[in-house]
């Protein structure tokens, strides 16, 4: 026998050894061993509640841009972000740039219509002659004054026209002028997006115009958010939403599911519908417009049921049971009738009381 057969040997069998000592240590402690035991716990009551997460923002259910209604160049910015307007209040003021078409064509039909008044009053002053010699029916004469008149009023709507293409103000406009941009709603000032010596273009067919600031009343505030198809059929209108606000820490608002989108988006492979929610505001704190937020929508709640841990239960077939302590180390298996679970907790209807004790079934104690 060689030396490397005999190295081989002596290996094999220390292992033998080893492997046999160690299964009569086992044994030895197994034996000493007292029998096992397991802790309880019991049921206790308390509130469940079933919900899913849905994720948006908070943003002002009326948000107005405000838009002039001339083109120019902003000569003044009367408010900044943050400020409180009232629904007619001055924001800025435009300085008027007449477009060189705009001014010819309104030049032009001034002149007209002064033509027009000049050859309306020879009419009427001639025929005016006649009527005192009785020549023509009043009748007959009543068209030449109407004629006049209508050219007098033409010349003004074109005078008007001239004044608003150069400076944005009619002569008969009273006092209101189109280089004055007011707010259209009271509320908060949002955004000015512009600067004194922008230029800004009137909304059109054309284009939507130039913004000067948006407005949005910020006591009236709404959760805007998407959740998935598998959740939204759970839902109703009138249901509670509690929402969770990131910037506003250790604070929770309450809101009511007011709209859900009948038609769904595809977003990242899945399908997702929006709903609205109506915020509810019962503290001091502030909630800007754009804030994230996810809004634990509650299907369904329980107050003060008896429940216990969802890990306790165990599973035979449809049978869902646990073990009760009844004497010393001696349980009695119990069939449960169940109610709402929210995943870690699940109702009791049946089957076990306050007073019991529940077997920790996973968890044995060896005396």
């Amino acid at each position: 026998m060689n030396k490397g057969c005999l190295t081989a040997i002596i290996i094999f069998t220390v292992l033998v050894v080893a492997i046999a000592l160690g299964t009569l240590w086992y044994l030895n402690d197994k034996e000493n061993q007292g029998p096992e035991t397991y802790d309880t716990e019991a049921p206790e009551l308390r509130d469940i509640v079933l919900k899913t997460v849905a994720n948006g923002s908070v943003q002002p259910r009326k948000e107005v841009e405000i838009k002039p209604q001339i083109s120019g160049i902003i000569s003044e910015i009367l408010v900044e972000a943050g400020d409180i307007v009232k629904e007619g209040d001055l924001i800025a003021k435009v300085k008027v740039i007449p477009n060189m078409v705009s001014l010819s064509n309104a030049e032009n039909r001034l002149e007209r219509a002064r033509i027009s008044v000049d050859n309306a009053n020879m009419d009427y002053d001639r025929n005016a002659e006649l009527l005192d010699k009785g020549v023509i029916a009043p009748a007959d004469f009543q068209q030449f004054e109407t004629a006049r008149r209508q050219a007098m009023e033409e010349m003004n709507a074109a005078e008007d026209n001239l004044q608003i293409v150069k400076k944005g103000v009619a002569k008969r406009s009273g006092g209101s002028s189109l280089t004055n941009i007011r707010a259209t709603i009271g509320g908060m000032v949002l955004d000015v997006p512009i600067k004194e010596g922008n230029s800004v273009i009137e909304a059109n067919n054309f284009n939507d115009g130039t913004t000067i600031g948006t407005i949005a009343e910020m006591d009236d505030l709404i959760f805007i958010g998407k959740l998935d198809e598998s959740e939204v059929e759970k839902l109703s209108i009138g249901m509670e939403l509690i929402l969770t606000i990131g910037a506003i820490a250790d604070e929770t608002f309450s809101a009511e599911l007011e709209y859900i989108s009948p038609k769904g988006v595809e977003e990242n492979g899945a399908i997702q519908f929006e709903i609205k929610a109506a915020v509810k505001i019962e503290s001091e704190a502030f909630i800007r417009a754009g804030y994230s937020a996810n809004a634990d929508v509650v299907i369904d709640k329980r107050d003060q049921v008896l429940s216990i841990p969802e890990g306790l239960i165990q599973t035979e077939g449809e049978e869902r049971f646990v073990e009760v302590l009844v004497g010393e180390n001696e349980y009695e298996r119990r069939s449960l009738e169940l109610g709402l679970s929210n995943g870690i907790h699940v109702e009791i209807l049946g089957g076990i009381s306050e007073s019991d004790q529940v077997k920790l079934w996973n968890k044995p104690i060896y005396q």
